[in-house]
């Protein structure tokens, strides 16, 4: 990191292997950026599961007014709501489904 990034940074915390935490401020907000690794789909479903549940759970205990950036590796193919028209592919597979339960 550069120095002014290094300032920034107000948090780093390992959630776990799969998920990390990164937090930095600026005068005008803070950035919440959540970096994550999704088990494979042929993954059990109750790891699947509990990943989700924890990734959700992050997000969650992020203030409203932070800005929020998840990113990493869904091993899915992405989904319009969640990925936006950035996102790669058209389709999704089952694993999609996960961040959009409410």
């Amino acid at each position: 990191m550069t120095p002014r990034t290094e300032k920034a940074s107000t948090e780093w915390r390992d959630v776990n292997t799969r998920l990390l935490l990164t937090k930095f401020k600026s005068k005008q907000c803070t950035m919440s950026i959540i970096v994550c690794y999704a088990p494979t789909n042929d993954s059990p479903e109750e790891r699947k599961d509990e990943y989700f549940e924890q990734l959700q759970m992050v997000i969650d205990e992020i203030p409203e007014r932070d800005i929020k950036i998840v990113i990493g590796d869904f091993n899915n193919q992405g989904i319009l709501n969640v990925m936006g028209v950035e996102g790669l592919g058209e389709d999704t597979n089952e694993e999609g489904a996960h961040l959009n339960k409410e």
